[in-house]
C-alpha cells in the first residue's frame, strides 16, 4: 500500500498525540535536568522570599533514579486536586544515582525530601529548601546564635534574619515596618505592646535609627535545653541558639556506639540506613536482634539550616538530611510574586532570573 492510501489521523488522535509526546518530554525534564520549585515559607528570607519560583537542578548533584516508579506522570504525593495517591510503594528500587558534576557543598543551597515524613517513600517526602552549612566530617556548633564549624565562624548570608523584639514610643502600625523592608508577615504585635520583627543585620541597624524606636534586642535564648530540638535537646541541654558541638556523619565513617553516640545518632541509623530492624533499648543499639558496639556510616549526611535562623524548622529540629534524600541545587530564580501587592506591583522584577547564592 502506497503512503498516499494511508488513512490520514482524526484531529483527536493528533491531539492525544502531541499531548502524550509533551507528557513524556515535561517527565523527562522535570527527571533528569530541571524542576521547577516554589517558595512556599519564610525559612530561607531574605535569601529567598516567599513568592519565590524557581528551577532546581537535578544535574548539579546527579539525577536520581526512582525509587518508587509506579507513579502518575508530573505529580509528586497525590493526583491533583484530591487526596487519591498518585503513586503504588509496590516496587521500591534502590538508591541510584547519575553522575553528577559536583558534590553538596558547604553553604549550597539545597533541595532535599523532608526526612522524618516517613509516611511516604523517601523520594515521594515534601520537598524542602534550605542551606547546606555542614558536610560530612564538620563539627557544627551554635554558640549565642552564631554558627561555628570545625571552630571558625561559618559564613553567613548576606540576608539572614533573626528574630528582634522592638519597643516604640508609640503604637506603629505595618506601613512603618514595611518602609524598613519589613513584611507584615514578618512581623507579630505582642499583649505588651512591643513587636517581634524578622529581620536582616542591615534593617534593624536602619530600624534603631528612628527616633520612634526606644529599644531592638536580638532574641537569643540562653544556655538551657528545648524539647523539640534534634536528638534530645533536653538532655544534651540544646537549644535553637546553644547547640552541638555535633559531628556530622559520612559514608565509611565509624563510630564507637557509646552511651552518647547512640543518643547522637540512633535515629539517623534507624532511619535511614536500610537496616530492616534496629532497635536502641537503653545504652545499646541492636541491628536484628543483634547487639553492635561500632558502625560505618553507608551515606552521606548534611545539617540544613534555613537563613531566617529563628523562623525555620531544619535539621536542629529534626536531624541530618540523608544523601537518598537529596533532590538537587537550587539554581536561578524565573519569577518572584508578592504576596501583598496587587496587579504589576505583584512582580519583584530585580529578582527575575537571579541565580541562588
Amino acid at each position: 500500500m502506497s503512503s498516499k492510501n494511508k488513512k490520514k489521523k482524526s484531529a483527536a488522535r493528533e491531539w492525544l498525540d502531541a499531548l502524550v509526546f509533551a507528557v513524556v518530554a515535561a517527565s523527562l525534564i522535570r527527571w533528569l535536568l530541571l524542576e521547577p520549585f516554589t517558595i512556599p515559607t519564610a525559612s530561607m528570607e531574605k535569601s529567598l522570599l516567599v513568592g519565590d519560583f524557581l528551577f532546581v537542578s537535578k544535574m548539579h548533584y546527579g539525577t536520581r533514579i526512582p525509587k518508587t516508579p509506579l507513579q502518575v506522570p508530573l505529580t509528586h504525593q497525590k493526583i491533583w486536586g484530591t487526596e487519591i495517591p498518585s503513586y503504588s510503594d509496590a516496587i521500591q528500587l534502590p538508591y541510584m544515582r547519575l553522575p553528577g558534576f559536583a558534590d553538596v557543598e558547604r553553604n549550597d543551597v539545597v533541595v532535599f525530601n523532608y526526612p522524618v515524613e516517613f509516611e511516604y517513600p523517601s523520594d515521594l517526602k515534601t520537598n524542602y529548601i534550605k542551606r547546606a552549612v555542614a558536610v560530612p566530617g564538620d563539627v557544627l556548633e551554635i554558640k549565642d546564635g552564631v554558627l561555628y564549624i570545625n571552630g571558625e565562624s561559618a559564613m553567613q548570608p548576606e540576608e539572614m534574619q533573626f528574630s528582634y523584639n522592638v519597643v516604640a514610643s508609640r503604637m506603629l502600625n505595618a506601613d512603618f515596618f514595611a518602609e524598613y523592608g519589613i513584611n507584615p508577615a514578618s512581623l507579630h504585635i505582642m499583649s505588651d505592646g512591643s513587636y517581634v520583627v524578622f529581620a536582616t543585620d542591615l534593617v534593624i541597624e536602619r530600624l534603631q535609627g528612628s527616633p520612634l524606636i526606644t529599644t531592638v534586642r536580638k532574641q537569643i535564648m540562653s544556655k538551657r535545653g528545648e524539647d523539640r530540638i534534634f536528638p534530645d535537646g533536653m538532655k544534651m541541654g540544646w537549644n535553637r541558639d546553644q547547640y552541638g558541638p555535633l559531628t556530622i556523619p559520612g559514608e565509611g565513617t565509624t563510630i564507637e556506639l557509646n552511651a552518647d553516640n547512640i543518643l547522637r545518632y540512633g535515629s539517623t541509623i534507624k532511619n535511614y540506613e536500610g537496616h530492616e530492624q534496629v532497635e536502641i533499648r537503653e545504652n545499646e543499639l541492636l541491628i536484628n536482634g543483634q547487639k553492635v558496639d561500632s558502625y560505618t556510616f553507608k551515606q552521606n549526611y548534611y545539617f540544613m539550616m534555613g537563613d531566617n535562623r529563628h523562623d525555620s524548622l531544619d535539621s536542629r529540629y529534626w536531624g541530618f538530611v540523608p544523601e537518598d534524600h537529596v533532590v538537587g541545587k537550587a539554581w536561578f530564580l524565573w519569577l518572584s510574586l508578592d504576596e501583598f501587592e496587587s496587579f504589576f506591583n505583584k512582580i519583584r522584577w530585580s529578582r527575575i532570573f537571579k541565580s541562588i547564592e
